[in-house]
C-alpha cells in the first residue's frame, strides 16, 4: 500500500496537516488500512527530504500544514499512469499457511481450509452489507459522494477478492484430494507383500498302520 502517494493525491486538493491528512485517507478507504498519526508524519519529513511537499505555514489553530510541491503533481500523475508492479506481490499468511500445512504431522490440511472457507464466506457477507448501505447512502443524497463513492470502490475489491480467495479455497482442496489418491496407492504398492504361510509336513504313517488311502 502506497501511504505516500495516497497523501499526496490529499494534498492535492489544499494544504493539510497530520491528523486531517490521516482522517481523510481513512474516510477514502473507510478505515479498511488505518493510519497512525506517527506514520503520517514519519511519511511527511519523508517527502519533504525528497521535495515533494514542502511546509505551507500554520492554522488557526496552529497546526502545521503541508502543500504538494510540483514535483509532487509530477511524481502523483506518475504514479496514476504507472501500473502496479505484480512481480514481487506481498506476502500473504493464507498462501503461506497452507504451503507449510501440507504435509506436516499431525495437521488436517482440509480442516485449516475448511475453517479458512468460512472465515472467508462471513467477511464477504460482512463487505456486501458495508457495500449496499454505501449504495443507500449515494443514491438517497445524504453521502459524502466523493468519499462514499471511493469507498464503494475498496469494498468491491474487497467483494471481488474475498470471492477469489473462496473459490481458490475450493480448488486447493479438490486438488488435495486428487493427489491423495495416487500418493495412497503408490505407498500400497511399496509395502511388502504378506508372507506365504508355512507349508504344511506331509503326513507319515506310524509303525503298524496304513496310511489313509493304502
Amino acid at each position: 500500500m502506497s501511504i505516500r502517494h495516497g497523501l499526496l493525491a490529499l494534498l492535492e486538493r489544499g494544504p493539510r496537516y497530520g491528523s486531517q491528512l490521516r482522517t481523510e485517507f481513512e474516510n477514502r478507504t473507510g478505515s479498511t488500512w488505518p493510519l497512525n498519526v506517527g506514520q503520517v508524519y514519519t511519511t511527511l519529513s519523508r517527502l519533504e527530504r525528497d521535495g515533494l511537499v514542502a511546509p505551507d505555514g500554520t492554522d488557526t489553530a496552529g497546526h502545521t500544514l503541508y502543500a504538494i510541491t510540483e514535483a509532487g503533481r509530477a511524481e502523483l500523475l506518475s504514479w496514476y499512469e504507472r501500473p502496479v508492479d505484480r512481480s514481487n506481490p506481498p506476502r500473504d499468511e493464507l498462501a503461506i499457511k497452507l504451503a507449510m500445512a501440507v504435509g506436516a504431522p499431525g495437521v488436517d490440511i482440509r480442516a485449516v481450509i475448511q475453517a479458512q472457507r468460512a472465515a472467508t464466506i462471513r467477511a464477504m457477507q460482512d463487505y456486501t452489507r458495508l457495500k449496499a448501505r454505501a449504495l443507500a447512502a449515494i443514491e438517497s443524497g445524504q453521502a459524502r459522494e466523493r468519499d462514499d463513492v471511493a469507498w464503494l470502490l475498496v469494498l468491491e475489491q474487497l467483494i471481488f477478492q474475498t470471492e477469489a480467495e473462496a473459490r481458490w479455497l475450493d480448488h486447493s482442496e479438490t486438488r488435495l484430494v486428487r493427489l491423495s489418491v495416487p500418493a495412497e496407492r503408490g505407498a500400497a504398492r511399496e509395502q511388502p507383500p504378506p508372507a506365504a504361510p508355512a507349508a504344511r509336513p506331509a503326513r507319515t504313517a506310524t509303525p503298524g498302520t496304513t496310511a489313509p488311502g493304502g
